[in-house]
């Protein structure tokens, strides 16, 4: 999974983008899978069956990052952009950039004053992104658009997936391509004459603009039973608000409540059950800072037991998300558990 997460993370794919990612992932599943297709607003669904009847499961992980549009270009040849998702602003300034034009990629950094100009400035202005610029080296207009870069391209973070220490990596996008790497593993490795039912993964877009991909699929798909595989913030370092119910290194995440969902109770009791019988070491979530795929998914077909297996990050939605790999593997497990420990939709009723 590690070696996928890292081609993953080297396609470009914010919101409404997501191209690369989904072909990519197109043309890895089409021929392991009972059915693979594209839905019109670009989520991708791929089918697989299970040798023995049993329930309809969907597993959703969103194949879009935080990004950003570029929405002028200055005479100056610097790029002003929109967001795509949420950022923090204070992380913005000096950092690395890829423009992603018909033509290719064009690096750049969101610029920033030099230092030697904060004595002239307040420096406890908080700069709003509509203040910033991207420079791509261009001295003016006519030059980016000779680049090929155009009012529309998208934007990302310049920052590959890196090794940090013996089991930790860090990079951007992480959230959540680190789901995409998890079903794609399942659907791949998962040995589905001993499923009973199916299951369908979706890997779907623009989560971080309203889970609207997951909105789409929920509205077609029939599911019994629903999870989403997402990255969750942990709070396990110094600043002042950080509460360290979740921490880097604690296990998989099961989620109980956030901005999105409660959980249904049969499905976290479920995880939790399945972690403590076969060994995973687990972390019960409640945080409502947050929300995913499976807020959309429990809506859809008259109402759907959904649940949540997250991976537990640090320093979210900016370009150096870390993980530790022991939680992936945990998380990961979890999954593959559940899928095969699926017997009946009535295991997931709400009485």
């Amino acid at each position: 999974m590690k070696e996928l997460l890292r081609t993953l993370v080297a396609l470009p794919g914010p919101c409404g983008f997501e191209q690369p990612v989904i072909r990519f992932l197109y043309e890895r599943l089409k021929d392991n899978v009972d059915e693979c297709y594209v839905d019109g607003v670009g989520d991708l669904i791929a089918i697989k069956k299970g040798a023995f009847p049993g329930p309809t499961l969907a597993v959703s992980a969103h194949t879009d990052e935080v990004g950003f549009i570029v929405k002028k270009i200055e005479a100056s040849g610097l790029l002003r952009f929109e967001k795509l998702g949420g950022h923090d602003d204070r992380i913005l300034l000096s950092q690395q950039v890829l423009v992603n034009s018909d033509n290719g990629q064009h690096p750049g950094v969101i610029g920033t004053i030099s230092a030697h100009m904060v004595k002239f400035d307040d420096p406890k202005r908080l700069r709003n992104y509509r203040e910033l610029y991207v420079d791509v080296g261009a001295s003016d207009a006519d030059e980016a658009r000779a680049m090929g870069i155009r009012v529309g391209d998208c934007i990302t973070y310049d920052q590959p997936m890196r090794e940090a220490g013996s089991h930790r990596v860090y990079g951007h996008a992480f959230d959540d391509r680190a789901g995409c790497a998890m079903l794609v593993h399942a659907l791949e490795t998962i040995d589905f004459s001993k499923v009973h039912g199916t299951v369908i993964g979706i890997f779907s877009v623009q989560e971080e603009v309203g889970l609207r991909g997951a909105h789409a699929a929920a509205s077609d798909l029939k599911p019994d039973v629903a999870l989403a595989v997402d990255t969750t913030a942990v709070s396990d370092t110094p600043e002042g608000m950080m509460d360290r119910t979740l921490a880097l290194g604690a296990g998989a995440g099961i989620k109980i409540m956030d901005s999105s969902l409660i959980a249904a109770k049969s499905v976290w009791r479920c995880l939790e059950s399945l972690a403590e019988e076969k060994g995973i070491p687990y972390q019960t979530e409640i945080f409502t800072g947050i929300g995913t795929d499976a807020g959309a998914l429990h809506m859809g077909n008259g109402g759907v037991p959904t649940g949540v297996i997250s991976v537990p990050s640090r320093y979210a939605h900016s370009c150096v998300e870390m993980m530790d790999l022991g939680d992936y593997d945990a998380s990961y497990r979890l999954l593959e558990a559940f899928i095969l420990n699926m017997r009946d939709k009535e295991q997931f009723s709400f009485i």
